[in-house]
């Protein structure tokens, strides 16, 4: 009997067991929820979401009437720039683009241009360009000549350079652009201001500054073609831009240093996943060829080191008559407005055509912020290690941005 009564009141003692164990979660459910609290946002998210939301980007760059704040665009190593900027691409209906700007940095580098585009007139057939510019750097590095240059040979010295440059041609297809380029370069060399290092021309002779001791100035007449696809060129996310240019440089009056240029640059941004995230590769090379017994001069030879291609070195750490180069970044969006970037760069310059192959090259790898307006890169924070140490680089423009068709060797 007590046997009986015992199997009958199991069920019911472990119904009243589940029913007091769904009471203790529910009670412990019900404090739980009293004490919530939102999550709390960590300092530089706060800040970089207030950065956004006050709209301090567009502010900036978007300007009022055309006027607006010009940051950076300077020579690599001439410090942070700034100066007013007159920019209006809404001209004739947006047919025809004014833009002119003055600068000077904290390092006492200057710059002004002006600048009259028509990019699309006779039924979106034609294009013209017409460009002027004045530098004032007062400080440009020079470590030597070659691949085999030493960072403690660092010296430094003066340019003043004025071009002209005009641009005229033809959209015979989508995408596509081909045309005719021409200008005239005025160049002066001085001793370089920066009391830290030895003036170029106290330590490297005629011989190894080649053109230290010679001013020519120079007309450039070139021919290009180029085919851009890119969904948006401010902040690519998908396609390619892919230009070839070939330029011949008389120097005027004739001092030997008469040189024809062929340059490739290949850009191409594949979506991994989706838009959010970007695979950009670049490539590029630069050959000279000087006519007869001619030379080029060596500030007019083609540059590795700095923001734009070999991050992980100092700017125009290597100089020679030819260089070739690859880039590769891994990006992708952290929130609307910033982007992050893993990349690594490898290029190197070299005297012989014979040396264009990839043995041998300096490389470096490293990490990026990428702040964008409207899906357009207004600033970007690269930090590169290399062997020769780091480098953090502050620019207010789009790594791998458009290459222009121009005289002067300082984009």
């Amino acid at each position: 009997m007590v046997l009986l009564l015992l199997a009958l009141s199991l069920p019911q003692l472990a119904v009243a067991q589940e029913d007091s164990r769904a009471a203790e979660i529910g009670a412990a459910r019900k404090e739980k929820s009293q004490k919530l609290q939102p999550e709390k946002s960590s300092k530089t998210e706060s800040a970089l979401l207030a950065f956004k939301d006050k709209k301090i980007l567009e502010r900036i760059s978007y300007g009022i009437g055309g006027l607006r704040v010009k940051l950076g665009g300077m020579v690599q190593g001439g410090g942070f720039g700034i100066g007013p900027e007159y920019f209006r691409p809404d001209l004739a209906k947006g047919n025809l683009v004014f833009r002119t700007a003055a600068q000077a940095s904290i390092r006492g580098y200057q710059r002004y241009d002006m600048e009259f585009g028509a990019p699309h007139f006779a039924r979106n057939k034609l294009f013209l360009n017409l460009f002027g510019v004045h530098h004032d750097y007062t400080g440009i590095n020079y470590y030597g000549p070659g691949a085999d240059s030493k960072r403690a040979s660092r010296t430094d010295f003066r340019i003043i350079d004025t071009s002209t440059d005009g641009t005229f041609g033809i959209l015979p297809v989508k995408h596509m652009k081909m045309g005719v380029s021409g200008g005239y370069l005025l160049v002066t060399l001085g001793p370089g201001q920066d009391t830290r290092f030895a003036s170029t021309d106290k330590v490297f002779s005629p011989q190894q500054a080649i053109g230290i001791d010679t001013r020519p100035d120079f007309v450039r007449l070139g021919t290009f073609a180029e085919y851009d696809y890119r969904d948006n060129p401010g902040g690519p996310r998908t396609g390619g831009d892919y230009l070839v240019q070939f330029d011949r440089y008389l120097a005027r009056p004739r001092t030997g240093n008469d040189f024809r240029r062929l340059k490739v640059d290949l850009q191409q941004y594949v979506p991994v996943f989706n838009r959010r995230r970007v695979l950009a590769l670049h490539a590029q090379s630069v050959l000279t060829y000087p006519d007869g017994q001619s030379v080029v001069p060596f500030y007019l030879q083609p540059v590795l080191g700095g923001s734009e291609d070999l991050r992980g070195f100092r700017s125009f750490r290597f100089y020679d008559n030819n260089l070739i180069l690859v880039n590769g970044e891994y990006r992708w969006e952290v929130f609307s407005g910033l982007d992050m970037a893993l990349f690594a760069d490898s290029g190197k310059v070299f005297h012989r055509h014979a040396d264009l192959n990839f043995r041998n090259m300096e490389a470096d790898f490293g990490f990026g912020f990428r702040f964008n307006v409207r899906n357009n890169v207004f600033m970007r924070i690269d930090t590169a290690f290399s062997h020769e140490g780091f480098q953090v680089w502050f620019k207010f423009n789009n790594v791998f941005g458009d290459e222009r068709i121009r005289s002067s060797r300082f984009r």
